[in-house]
């Protein structure tokens, strides 16, 4: 079985399968060969997979593979029949790319599907492994733009008060910017739409926002619903008026295969205090502040940093691609069979639970898009998107 990993685009620091996994991969049956100069920006040089086993080569052989594995969707311009590609192809927000594979007759396997509710499931979630390190960076960007220290000091010369810190969402990400702020000395606080986030909060160090008429606004699949316009403005007001007197504020929210819902508008920036600091988690979706500006770092009229950093996991690139690698290897472990590839229509990682079952998700499959030139027919909310 040949398995390919290609070099990412510009912008993308990551690689999607370190030196480390090949023991695991050889062991599986693959032969693996990565395109030259894949790991270098995530410190893995070529001579360092070569020493590991793997075949370093030209991106075109890399292609050719039976299975080829990245972060970003590659170009499938020359694909062939039957190859199957493993990515995070982001397909509500990129459809033309999910036609291509469909008319090109390839197996498009996206790694963000991951049914994250099945404990078999959890060992491949990229979207947590990821998240967990971009709400940890989140918190160390706003630590270094804030203009005063974050934990409480007793000197000589008098006390210092410990800084305040609003995170705003409380999923994989939120958590561990809560417990990162924490363990850095500031008071925390933190909302979340899900009303049974209160005591994952709590149990980190945070202390709970509530807001009047909240109720547990979370899907089948563990991702928090739309709200209503209403609801969405008086969660602003609330979490905003806390926030107002707070020294760095770290956004998070994030709705799978939608924009960013805007959770600090502008009016409320403009109520900041100068030097405060506002980390915006999804600057690459469209960012949950108004303001924000992907990719930029700028203060505003009234003294506010806002800080727009896209693919914060990224920025820790080797700790990043050690743990992408990890679920990459882990799911590839599930089409490896007797050194054979194979695609089960059954298995529940690749088409979601079925219909009945608790962890069944309307509307959504598992990690398998299409196959043979069809999108699977559990994903009735991707039809809808590509009709």
């Amino acid at each position: 079985m040949r398995l390919g990993v290609l070099k990412e685009p510009v912008g993308e620091n990551r690689v999607s399968i370190v030196p480390n996994s090949y023991k695991k991969l050889n062991k599986l049956g693959f032969e693996v060969s990565v395109e030259s100069g894949a790991g270098e920006i995530s410190h893995h040089s070529d001579n360092e997979y070569q020493s590991a086993g793997f075949i370093v080569s030209d991106k075109n052989s890399v292609l050719d593979s039976d299975i080829v594995v990245s972060i970003s969707m590659p170009d499938i311009s020359k694909a062939r029949d039957g190859q199957i590609f493993v990515c995070v192809s982001d397909p509500f927000r990129n459809p033309i790319s999910i036609k291509q594979a469909i008319e090109k007759k390839i197996t498009l396997i996206s790694m963000d599907m991951i049914p994250r509710r099945l404990s078999r499931a959890q060992a491949m979630d990229v979207n947590s492994s990821q998240d967990n390190l971009a709400g940890y960076k989140a918190v160390l960007l706003g630590a270094a733009n804030v203009p005063r220290g974050i934990p409480m000091m007793t000197t000589s010369a008098g006390t210092v008060r410990p800084s305040k810190f609003v995170i705003m969402g409380s999923g994989v990400a939120g958590l561990q910017a809560i417990a990162t702020a924490k363990r850095l000395g500031a008071v925390v606080y933190a909302s979340d739409v899900r009303k049974s986030a209160a005591e994952q909060i709590e149990s980190v160090g945070g202390r709970f926002i509530e807001v009047d008429g909240m109720d547990d606004f979370e899907d089948e699949s563990g991702y928090a619903k739309p709200l209503t316009p209403e609801f969405i403005q008086k969660v602003n007001d609330t979490v905003c008026e806390v926030a107002s007197d707070a020294d760095v504020i770290v956004t998070t929210a994030r709705i799978f295969g939608r924009p960013a819902p805007i959770t600090v508008p502008s009016s409320a920036v403009s109520t900041f205090k100068p030097g405060s600091v506002v980390v915006d988690m999804n600057a690459d979706v469209g960012g949950n502040c108004e303001l924000t500006k992907p990719g930029e770092v700028f203060v505003t009229e009234n003294g506010v940093t806002i800080v727009g950093t896209k693919n914060l996991a990224g920025e820790l690139s080797t700790t990043a691609s050690m743990l992408y690698s990890n679920n990459m290897t882990t799911f590839l472990s599930t089409l490896a069979k007797d050194e054979s590839i194979s695609i089960d229509l059954e298995d529940a990682i690749l088409v979601g639970a079925p219909e009945g079952d608790e962890f069944h998700v309307p509307g959504m499959g598992g990690v398998l898009l299409c196959h043979q030139g069809e999108v699977h027919d559990k994903q009735t909310r991707l039809m809808e998107v590509l009709n």
